[in-house]
């Protein structure tokens, strides 16, 4: 692999125990950084952790102290990746009719989970000239119907990643988004029996995205390649749209 000037990095990925998690850890410590598997289920972080030679964590990016408390652990980091969502068996449905319940659980993830995990590591980013790379998604603009929490909470990523942007950019501090388009990952075969050919058509390389078509974007985001770029959204979807 090219040197991306990743090699000793130390970075933390939420969301690890499987799917683009787990495939970001691995590309990390593929390209020689040491990584943190966080995630809420304690033991696919520990499969995490075991496969890219790095550590795991429990974490539950809704809750400060759980935060908090892993920013602890972690000590000193270079890159924190906001992977950590709700996605996987979601429901779908006018959003007339979306449950209120489901509405706010999804904002607590995919939302407040971004903004207290950087919270919480704001300290060590600010002290490492670090790089945070928060994940959302291509649905953001496409706005797929029958989807409204998810697509909300992921535009609402974008928004709050601009203003971190800004906030931390005095410190060297980049923060950038990466939004995938459709990919194939255990949860989106769990969402419909075709997922190989699910809009593949409109795409202009014609299939979907496996998860080593993301992780090189999220690999160059946080290096020093991508040193002078912040505040940026980098759209990975086989060109469905263009922007």
């Amino acid at each position: 692999m090219t040197d991306l000037g990743l090699a000793g990095k130390r970075v933390v990925v939420t969301g690890a125990a499987g799917g683009l998690g787990r495939a970001f850890a691995l590309a990390f410590a593929g390209a020689g950084a040491t990584v943190l598997a966080a995630d809420i289920d304690e033991a696919g972080a520990a499969e995490t952790a075991r496969r890219a030679g790095g550590t795991a964590a429990k974490v539950d990016v809704t809750d400060t102290e759980s935060c908090r408390a892993l920013a602890r652990v972690a000590g000193a980091v270079d890159v924190l990746v906001n992977n950590a969502a709700l996605y996987a068996g979601l429901p779908r449905g006018p959003f007339e009719d979306l449950d209120e319940g489901l509405w706010d659980k999804v904002m607590a993830v995919n939302v407040k989970g971004v903004w207290q995990m950087t919270r919480a590591f704001s300290d060590a980013l600010r002290a490492s000239s670090g790089a945070v790379v928060n994940v959302a998604s291509a649905t953001v603009f496409s706005g797929s119907p029958q989807w409204m929490h998810y697509v909300a909470s992921k535009g609402a990523v974008i928004a709050m990643s601009r203003v971190m942007a800004k906030e931390m950019g005095g410190d060297g501090v980049r923060v950038n988004v990466l939004a995938p388009g459709f990919t194939l990952t255990e949860a989106s075969y769990g969402h419909m029996a075709d997922a190989k050919g699910y809009g593949a058509d409109r795409a202009a390389l014609k299939r979907n995205a496996e998860v080593e078509d993301i992780t090189g974007a999220a690999l160059y985001l946080a290096s020093p390649l991508a040193g002078f770029m912040t505040g940026q959204t980098m759209v990975v979807d086989g060109g469905k749209q263009f922007i």
